[in-house]
């Protein structure tokens, strides 16, 4: 496929030149993005755009990048689903190649900016756009030239997106983005860790069935594991208490068996398999271990070597 070139700052110059860039694809070759992370119109909402599709057509071209058999969507996911429903077979797209991950993600997080606005979107979806502003990897610089083209595609000229500059003077991007949308520090971090659960979990936050603070809990076990939680939740309630010792029980890769997770769930203390520690000198430590090595292995090597021992013992009781 041939690479299509496009030029935002011609397109900045001469608007005009919009139309040049605009192809009728297809709609049965069209996808979902495949991070889409908002909520698409329902009921009255997309009613209404469907009867402004079959009065109007797609007024604004959707922009899609190419993928395996088709092309992607990045922004109007929405125009693409009214136009199906009202029949139309092809619709206007601008086609994007050569995006990097960040940037294709970038482009959906903007359009739903401009479109809702921060303050009307769901939690999780709060949290998708605070973790992709957070997120070193992507520049504002790149940032502000996507928001110049949505607004070129809208028609607007001033952005409806909540800005994020550069760093604050301390460097603390946190506290750069909590002062940009009118949240507090702790709030940021928070939207940052319900991002990364698993998108079963979100829908919980979202209808408020799961507390954001014990969701933030529930970020740090593994990803099956919150899968497996996400599947009980039809049945149980998790409160703060349940949620850090849900957290406490994970191993280091942050899973938590299936028997544990419901004996929580059920609020049962099993104290019987309750492990004990115990301290080692730090020079016993420094004979057989090096600074640097795991928790896991020590507790590997300890175990193979009293597996060792009483194996030992055993023989010498026979004799």
């Amino acid at each position: 496929m041939q690479k299509t070139e496009f030029d935002l700052n011609a397109l900045l110059q001469t608007p005009a030149a919009l139309q040049n860039a605009v192809k009728q694809i297809p709609c049965e070759m069209l996808r979902p993005y495949h991070n889409h992370k908002f909520e698409m119109y329902s009921g009255e909402r997309l009613d209404d755009m469907v009867e402004s599709v079959k009065a109007n057509g797609v007024l604004c071209p959707l922009i899609v990048q190419p993928c395996t058999g088709g092309y992607e969507i990045l922004i109007g996911h929405n125009r693409w689903n009214a136009s199906k429903i009202a029949g139309l077979k092809t619709v206007p797209a601008i086609i994007r190649e050569g995006l990097s991950e960040e940037e294709a993600f970038a482009f959906t997080v903007e359009s739903n900016l401009m479109q809702r606005g921060f303050d009307n979107l769901k939690i999780s979806e709060q949290a998708a756009v605070i973790a992709q502003r957070h997120s070193e990897m992507f520049s504002q610089g790149k940032r502000n030239d996507i928001i110049r083209e949505l607004q070129i595609l809208e028609g607007k000229t001033e952005s409806t997106s909540c800005p994020v500059g550069t760093k604050s003077e301390n460097g603390d991007t946190k506290q750069n983005i909590a002062d940009s949308y009118g949240m507090g520090r702790t709030s940021v971090a928070r939207l940052i860790r319900i991002d990364s659960l698993v998108t079963e979990l979100k829908r919980y936050i979202d209808d408020g069935s799961l507390a954001v603070r014990s969701g933030v809990e529930i970020s740090f076990l593994s990803e099956m594991t919150q899968k497996e939680l996400a599947e009980l939740l039809e049945d149980y309630q998790i409160d703060m208490k349940k949620a850090k010792f849900l957290r406490a029980s994970a191993d280091e890769n942050g899973i938590v068996s299936n028997a544990d997770i419901i004996r929580i769930l059920d609020g049962k203390k099993d104290n019987a398999n309750k492990g004990h520690s115990v301290k080692i000198s730090g020079e016993v430590f420094s004979r057989f271990f090096g600074e640097n090595v795991k928790k896991k292995e020590i507790t590997e090597t300890v175990e193979k070597a009293l597996e060792m021992y009483f194996s030992e013992v055993g023989r010498k009781e026979e004799d």
